[in-house]
């Protein structure tokens, strides 16, 4: 395929992949805001509705063409990806807008900030456009994948907004939630002024009604927008209350999404090792809990303890996948509908074969209420010997729902298993019995 590029500015390179993977990365420290991608599906220049629009609160495009698959970090560097399948971009499509958002902060604190495209297939970088000329920008559109005589190609574009994600949206055609606020108030103003000033104000009752036809149509959109709303966890700031978020009814979807970092120091037997870590690793995403009638018990692939929604524990395990980021990695579902029963949920992922540790796994937690802002945060590097890591604990007051990010790796002692591990960690208190999946 030849060396890859760096891009200037408004230049384009042919994309010869099938598929790829869009990979936005910067340096962190202290004081850089968090970076968050997305993507427009665009026909003639807009969305055709807001499902055309994919970011941390709509991971996926109903097509399954693009799919946000969530960030990782290693030292001081964070990347955030995309995937965009060729194959499945619906025809009326003829580009896909790649853009960053700043959460705390401008573009102008964000140093390294670039887009790489990447093979699907073999990895191979394809294109790469480095932005190094930001200050008060909140977004930026930082390249485009566009249609030109049947063949895909990517455009440098390093456009940028001082409207943050919202203002990009809308740019595009994207209703968004927050300023649907601003119209409602302006119209009774135009409204009632016009009225008093004629004497036929009172007789004819037409002139106070218009008022409530039009402050009702903008209603509905506000429920159906798009929410930009999203809460981070991080070790300074590592809980959040469902409540202040909205969340506290309907399905809480968690995920669990991975990536082993490929090291390729040495050959031979090393490689084929590393290569067979990674094809082989098998995560399984577990949960805790203990009810408001001191039940406990666990959800977890081992025993085809899936859980159920509908009747206690009211958590479900979707199922057992081994794939980690190349498909949704694995999920599991709380029914908050029964929030009332639940008095604590310990999330937690162990490591079932292909790996010794969770050491070069890069891992993103999502908590996704049916109701309310996402919730996601990444893992730390692991150095120590773990297989077993506590990823989020929900507690429950009786009130309102809390989730406290852990990311806590634990070592279990010789002859321990891991599930016994988290329960001495956390005093459960659970007999425990061998399982098999």
């Amino acid at each position: 395929m030849g060396a890859s590029m760096t891009m200037q500015k408004g230049t384009n390179v042919a994309v010869p992949a099938q598929a790829v993977r869009v990979e936005l990365g910067w340096h962190t420290s202290p004081g850089t805001p968090d970076v968050d991608a997305s993507a427009l599906l665009l026909v003639a220049g807009k969305v055709r509705s807001d499902a055309d629009f994919v970011f941390y609160n709509q991971p996926a495009h109903g097509s399954g063409a693009v799919r946000h698959e969530g960030k990782r970090t290693a030292g001081g560097a964070v990347t955030d990806s995309l995937s965009v399948d060729f194959g499945r971009i619906e025809p009326a499509i003829d580009r896909v807008v790649i853009a960053a958002s700043a959460d705390g902060g401008t573009f102008g604190r964000v140093t390294g900030l670039h887009v790489r495209i990447l093979d699907a297939a073999n990895g191979a970088e394809i294109a790469r456009f480095d932005s190094a000329d930001a200050s008060v920008e909140t977004a930026f559109i930082l390249g485009e994948l566009y249609l030109r005589q049947g063949a895909w190609k990517f455009r440098a574009v390093g456009q940028g907004y001082d409207t943050g994600l919202a203002g990009l949206a809308t740019d595009f055609g994207i209703s968004v939630d927050e300023p649907q606020q601003a119209p409602p108030a302006s119209q009774p103003q135009r409204t009632p002024q016009p009225a008093p000033r004629p004497q036929q104000a009172p007789p004819p009752p037409v002139a106070p009604q218009p008022p409530a036809p039009p402050v009702a149509p903008p209603a509905p959109p506000v429920v159906q927008a798009v929410r930009l709303t999203k809460v981070t966890l991080t070790k300074e700031a590592p809980s959040v209350s469902l409540s202040k978020q909205g969340g506290t009814s309907g399905a809480l979807r968690v995920n669990l999404n991975w990536e082993v970092r490929k090291q390729f120091k040495g050959w031979g037997a090393k490689l084929g090792r590393a290569v067979a870590m990674h094809a082989d690793l098998d995560l399984d995403l577990c949960a805790l809990y203990e009810l408001t009638d001191g039940s406990k018990g666990v959800v977890q692939a081992l025993g085809n303890a899936f859980g159920s929604l509908r009747q206690p524990p009211y958590i479900h395990l979707d199922g057992d996948d081994r794939t980690g980021a190349v498909s949704t990695g694995e999920n599991l579902t709380v029914n908050l509908d029964h929030k009332n029963r639940l008095r604590r949920v310990l999330i937690f992922v162990t490591i079932y074969e292909g790996a010794r540790s969770f050491a070069d796994l890069h891992a993103t937690v999502t908590l996704q209420p049916q109701n309310g802002a996402a919730i996601d945060f990444s893992l730390d590097e692991c150095t120590v010997p773990s297989t077993v890591c506590a990823l989020a604990l929900i507690t429950s007051d009786g009130n309102d729902l809390t989730v406290q990010r852990e990311a806590r790796y634990l070592v279990p002692q010789r002859g321990v298993s891991p599930q016994r591990t988290i329960d001495a960690a956390y005093g459960w208190g659970m007999n425990w019995t061998p399982g098999r999946k």
